[in-house]
């Protein structure tokens, strides 16, 4: 397997493949992790996911590596961490990609020890925190679906990724204006005056520019009207995404959580 002797590469302290190496220890092209990657920007978080290296610096960093890999006529070099090549290994899905990602996290990534987290010292660090944890819980419940094969032979395909796709870890809109010591109407009625969303239909929508973010879930709510007929309700719910996004945004608007204002 090309994990065997595969050569350590560094960058700012963490272990990192190129493109080529990545597309070829995945059994695809350099193309088609580019495609995957632009097609999916919005999941992919700079010195997270990956580094960006240009000009003098990717210049500097080539020179140092033993294997080139036809990087030197690269304008722009890109350097894939673990959760960058986890995101390639879900986008392409398959056996192959799956089983050379498991190997990269036992005997690459891995071997490095890992650093304890420091502890957040504000609501937008906690927030960031518990994000990563959320994504790290899908990386290994995912894992642990891939191996087990279950969902992949018993559901349909398009099932299956409704299930990994889907947070576990949504928050109502009340639950969110608890921080900032506000009722969910009154944070409803902000958000509405901010531009944020509007009400259709008894329901609270996101406007069109904030609607492909990810900001925000649907979920249907089963009830009974008062002639006894069962009906069903569209609910919006917040993912972590979307609570950051609100976080950042009504900071520039001097709305600050509590925690914040007692700071």
């Amino acid at each position: 397997m090309i994990i065997e002797g595969l050569q350590i590469v560094e960058y700012k302290n963490q272990r990192v493949l190129t493109t080529n190496r990545l597309a070829k220890g995945y059994g695809t092209t350099n193309k088609i992790i580019s495609y995957n990657f632009n097609n999916n920007k919005d999941r992919y978080v700079e010195e997270k996911h990956y580094f960006k290296l240009e000009g003098k610096e990717k210049k500097d960093f080539v020179n140092c590596l033993e294997i080139q890999d036809g990087l030197k006529n690269a304008k722009t070099l890109y350097l894939w961490t673990e959760r960058g090549a986890f995101l390639h290994a879900k986008s392409l899905n398959t056996d192959k990609a799956w089983e050379v990602y498991d190997s990269l996290v036992e005997h690459y990534f891995k071997s490095r020890e890992a650093k304890p987290k420091a502890l957040p010292m504000t609501y937008k660090e906690a927030l960031i925190q518990l994000i990563e944890q959320v994504e790290e819980n899908e990386r290994l419940e995912l894992q642990n679906r891939i191996q087990t094969q279950q969902i992949c032979e018993m559901k349909p395909k398009v099932d299956y990724c409704d299930l990994i796709l889907k947070s576990d870890r949504l928050v109502t809109i009340s639950q969110i204006a608890k921080d900032y010591g506000k009722s969910g109407k009154a944070f409803n009625k902000i958000l509405n005056e901010l531009k944020i969303q509007y009400k259709q239909s008894g329901q609270w929508l996101l406007y069109s520019k904030f609607q492909d973010k990810g900001y925000t879930q649907s979920e249907t709510i089963l009830i009974k009207r008062n002639d006894g007929r069962s009906d069903a309700k569209l609910n919006t719910k917040w993912t972590q995404k979307g609570r950051l996004f609100l976080y950042n945004l009504l900071k520039e608007n001097n709305i600050l959580p509590m925690i914040e204002q007692t700071n």
